[in-house]
């Protein structure tokens, strides 16, 4: 079986999903590296109890100031440590129980070195998922999860602080396999976080360079503005 490398950013996700997302990955990966961006609670602590887990930890924090870099010190953390396959997730992100039984069948087969996944937003609720606008995870399209690691291909980011993507460009370009799966972001699910989650983007993004005014107003549509369907898991 292909060596399976997770890797993640964290930030102060003690009292959010991180235990519960290390808990999940622990069933379908071989390791876990983790670069905490400088966290102030018990973080770092919760991640030590994992026994798959490498953590690094940053002295003062990158994600507010140029999140490409502090994407690229993650990506050659990971490397470091030999994977053969790589996948990005975040510590608010869920692969579904079907995806988990799956995914040894991906990493083994030879026509594709990246998969693709869907991500659905969870809103309000675990049970809900945003279907409105871009938010609509059918419209939106395929995102790329994982991918073959690959020494000769250049490991080059955006010059991008904010919204850099997960993966170098070279690994962008690849031919992904866009599979049924699954991945639940339960990040948006706390309404009162959202409103300052918007007003962050503001400040980051003050002339909508990265993403457009529309889309950063849809983050605090009002509740008949925005549409839900209930998540049903596979079997």
């Amino acid at each position: 079986m292909p060596k399976l490398t997770a890797m993640m950013t964290v930030k102060n996700e003690g009292n959010r999903y991180l235990k519960r997302c290390l808990e999940a990955l622990e069933k379908y990966v071989d390791e876990i590296v983790v670069l905490d961006d400088a966290s102030t609670d018990e973080t770092p602590e919760i991640c030590l109890k994992f026994p798959l887990v490498k953590l690094y930890r940053n002295e003062s924090s990158m994600f507010l100031v140029d999140e490409s870099k502090l994407r690229e010190k993650l990506w050659h953390y990971t490397i470091e440590n030999k994977p053969e396959w790589i996948l990005a997730i975040d510590a608010d992100e869920l692969m579904e129980e079907s995806g988990i039984k799956e995914f040894p069948y991906l990493i083994k087969q030879k026509d594709f070195n990246a998969i693709s996944f869907r991500l659905f937003d969870c809103w309000e609720s675990e049970e809900y998922y945003r279907t409105d606008g871009i938010w609509n995870p059918w419209l939106r399209g395929f995102s790329i999860y994982g991918v073959k690691y690959q020494p000769q291909l250049a490991d080059h980011w955006p010059s991008l602080k904010f919204h850099c993507g997960r993966f170098p460009l070279a690994y962008r370009k690849l031919l992904s396999y866009e599979t049924t799966l699954r991945i639940k972001h339960l990040g948006w699910i706390d309404s009162n976080l959202n409103k300052a989650k918007y007003e962050r983007c503001l400040r980051q993004d003050p002339n909508f360079e990265y993403m457009s005014k529309e889309h950063y107003e849809s983050i605090i549509y009002p509740p008949e503005k925005i549409k839900l369907e209930k998540w049903v898991e596979l079997l």
